[in-house]
């Protein structure tokens, strides 16, 4: 067996502090224009009736095939999906829209610069292009059904393309998120055994022309050493015709996307008639060793779920123009940018540069210019949205009629603002629950059938039946408001098949801990340990508290990170809130407490006091601060992630390692010298 790398907890008994909140109700206008308004969906997805209840959902899209075997269990517990189905993702998402909708737009893209006019992609287009490049992939790099390809690209629409000719192929694609380094790519090109790479030669971050295609030298470079060659590095143009980056084409290894296109204008090419077992991408994500796995996502059973879900969680009709304010890098973005709201026949929005820049109106502005009725982000961008331009919203004349918020839990305040200032206190929130290994939400309401409650995700969604584990194997009674180790009873069509390369440590990670019978074939003994800690309240909504290893035991008290972050965001002043442990020869561990203050207020030692008395008001003395540091800006990474591990390392005068990649870095030093004077 790999290394077991499931987290362990000596107890369960996480502090949750959040106050109930009470509920928020849709519109009768939204109820009535809802996909989903029939709350027996419930029962159709109930324990009695898996797994055939999802064929529901996989009745949403169009089979070559239809399968003979709805779950194969017999390699449990890697779960096959609509076993003897035949599929193309690339088909579902652009080829069967054409009769009716070939002229409708596909993807807005808006470009970062002001200066630079939006691109609208009609769905004929979409199909030209994903055809073009289709064919390259199949003549000039000679890729085939079943071959890897790693993407490194940033937001473009070229993106979409990409992902879109792999699939319509059979080939299985490996999007690196744009802004990780050349070295990180490479670690995921030597996995997954690619040999090829698509770039892009440079694209826009906060108002700076990138040199994207530097970081495709030194992963090949990294490869190499690690002994995989890329053979081929396939480089789209963010201007075609015209290079944006210094760094040299390397002969015979490096082409032009936008060159060797021209020999395959007018090109079509068959959709490969895929089994629904087979793989459609991968997607990686960290590990607790550090080593990134790479999660397998099939391609019938998570096509048929990120459609479901976007239909009846995000509410997408083909007349909706939705935004997901995602990068394509994470899974957020594969199944909410691409794959669900195009096999739904919507126009889906890819924004190339950060929400704040080069103001924080800028959302605000697209969403007018796009006629943006359906919006979706993380509460990160959310928190800094509200901490820049906490009126801007006001000053734009949009209207969404549905939200969602991704990624982490929100803080009630967070969520309140949200709501109020951003949907202008028409628009539903559903506050989603899911991961990478997931493929799509695990816990969310249904926005026309369960009222809205802040801090909370919701229910399971229909067809997921969570189960709260103690760290003993027992478990915590239904609706105790006990904290513990949430799970998932039953498999579904969205979750990854394996780790690619390593089915040991896809078990030790996922199911071993609390399997009932190793050498069973019956799903009901193989429960999907998630990592998160969670309590269920006496409504069966959850709140999900954060991963287990993001908890401090202070004096045998466990307290949730989130908890005391939500805390702080109460005092008004206060924009941003991030909580680490620190050791302490006593009590074990205490937490330190960073904020970032909105624009406009300075720092004080009464405003930290203030701060710290909110959460021993909130909370409790236990959960007091040891210190609460007022920092000009927190350590983040580009994508707007606060690294919590930066903050912890100079808070326990440990080495914070490599800070070159943040957005950042050099705030780094400013935090250092104050905590560490």
């Amino acid at each position: 067996m790999a290394e077991k790398e499931i987290v362990e907890t000596s107890e369960a008994e996480i502090a949750v502090h959040w106050q109930e909140e009470g509920y928020y109700y849709p519109s009768s206008d939204f109820i009535a224009q809802a996909n989903m308004t029939d709350n027996s969906i419930y029962e159709r997805f109930s324990l009695e009736n898996f797994p055939n209840c999802y064929k529901e959902y996989a009745d949403l899209l169009d089979w070559y095939e239809y399968w003979h075997t709805i779950l194969d269990t017999s390699d449990a517990p890697c779960w096959k999906w609509f076993v003897g189905g035949k599929i193309n993702a690339s088909y579902n998402c652009i080829d069967r829209h054409l009769a009716k909708n070939k002229n409708k737009t596909a993807i807005h893209f808006v470009p970062e610069p002001l200066e630079e006019k939006y691109e609208h992609v009609t769905y004929q287009e979409l199909f030209v292009r994903v055809n073009e490049f289709s064919a390259v992939l199949r003549d000039f790099c000679g890729l085939k059904a079943g071959d890897r390809v790693t993407l490194h690209m940033p937001m473009v629409p070229e993106l979409a393309i990409t992902m879109l000719a792999c699939a319509r192929l059979g080939i299985i694609h490996s999007q690196v998120f744009g802004g990780f380094s050349g070295t990180a790519c490479a670690d995921r090109i030597v996995d997954s055994g690619s040999h090829v790479l698509i770039t892009m030669d440079g694209y826009y971050r906060s108002g700076t022309l990138i040199n994207h295609k530097q970081a495709a030298d030194i992963a090949v470079e990294h490869a190499a050493k690690a002994g995989q060659k890329v053979d081929k590095v396939m480089v789209w143009q963010r201007y075609p015709g015209k290079s944006s980056t210094s760094t040299p084409m390397v002969n015979g290894r490096d082409f032009f996307v936008n060159d060797v296109l021209k020999k395959y204008y007018g090109a079509r090419v068959e959709p490969v008639k895929m089994p629904a077992e087979a793989p459609l991408f991968l997607m990686y994500t960290s590990g607790t060793t550090g080593k990134p796995k790479g999660c397998q996502h099939s391609t019938g059973g998570y096509l048929a779920y990120v459609t479901a879900t976007s239909k009846y969680v995000q509410d997408i009709h083909p007349e909706d123009v939705y935004w997901c304010m995602a990068d394509i890098g994470w899974i957020t973005g594969h199944s909410y940018i691409v794959y669900g709201p195009l096999a739904l026949g919507a126009s889906t929005v890819i924004f190339e540069g950060v929400p704040t820049y080069p103001d924080a109106g800028r959302p605000w502005r697209v969403a007018q210019d796009l006629d943006v009725n359906i919006f979706h982000t993380a509460p990160t961008a959310i928190r800094a949205l509200r901490k820049i331009g906490p009126d801007e919203p006001a000053k734009y004349n949009y209207h969404f009629k549905h939200m969602t918020t991704v990624g982490e839990p929100i803080e009630p305040e967070v969520w309140k603002w949200y709501h109020k200032e951003v949907g202008k206190g028409e628009a539903i929130i559903v506050d989603t629950w899911w991961q990478t290994e997931t493929g799509g939400f695990l816990c969310s309401t249904l926005p026309a059938i369960k009222p809205m409650k802040p801090g909370s995700a919701g229910p399971g969604m229909p067809g997921i039946h969570p189960i709260i584990y103690d760290d003993e194997g027992n478990q915590v009674p239904t609706g105790s408001g006990k904290a513990g180790n949430i799970c998932i009873q039953n498999p579904w069509p969205g979750a990854f098949q394996t780790i690619w390369g390593d089915r040991d440590r896809f078990v030790a990670n996922y199911y071993a801990r609390y399997c009932k019978n190793p050498k069973s074939k019956d799903w009901r003994d193989w429960p999907y340990l998630t990592g998160d800690a969670a309590v269920e309240a006496k409504d069966g909504y959850y709140r999900i508290l954060g991963r287990i290893d993001d908890v401090i035991n202070v004096s045998g008290h466990r307290l949730g990170t989130k908890e005391i972050e939500s805390a702080a965001l109460v005092v008004p002043e206060v924009a941003e809130a991030a909580v680490v442990p620190v050791a302490h020869e006593i009590k074990g561990r205490e937490p330190d407490l960073y904020v970032a203050l909105k624009p406009g207020f300075q720092s004080s030692p009464e405003l930290a006091k203030k701060i710290s008395d909110a959460i021993c008001d909130e909370i409790g003395k236990i959960a007091k601060p040891r210190k609460v540091w007022i920092v000009k800006d927190m350590p983040k990474t580009r994508s707007g992630k606060i690294m919590r591990r930066v903050l912890a390392s100079i808070s326990n005068k440990r080495d914070v390692g490599d800070v070159t990649t943040l957005a950042n870095p050099d705030i780094v030093e400013d935090i250092r010298q104050m905590v560490q004077k």
